[in-house]
């Protein structure tokens, strides 16, 4: 339970301070892109690494890439159903979520497949 209260305080932290020096900079909009997801993996893996052997970590960093890869398959697929005209907004939201899904378990079965995941 530390742990997890640890990775809470530190990314609220680090949230925090990338949302005040997006402010500080143009267009506004950077405080929300780096204020979210980037500070709370750099919260969780540097806690990692103080906590846990370098293997935990890498394996951590590895799960975040494979994310991040499947994240932007699903911006993707959003862009290329907002396009299309006829197609009702909840199945375009259902197609890229399912999209997302095969990305990021695809990836991670790749990489067993390869011997890059244990």
């Amino acid at each position: 339970m530390g742990e997890l209260a640890l990775r809470f305080v530190l990314g609220g932290l680090i949230v925090s301070l990338f949302a005040a020096l997006g402010e500080l900079f143009k267009p506004k909009t950077f405080a929300g892109m780096f204020g979210a997801a980037p500070s709370v993996a750099l919260a969780s893996l540097s806690i990692a690494f103080a906590i846990h052997a370098s293997q935990y970590v890498a394996i951590e960093l590895r799960s975040m890439m494979i994310g991040c890869a499947a994240l932007v398959v699903y911006g993707a697929a959003c862009v290329l159903v907002a396009r299309s005209e006829g197609l009702p907004v909840w199945l375009g939201a259902g197609l890229s979520w399912l999209l997302w899904g095969a990305a990021a378990f695809g990836l991670c079965g790749a990489l067993q497949v390869a011997g890059g995941v244990e």
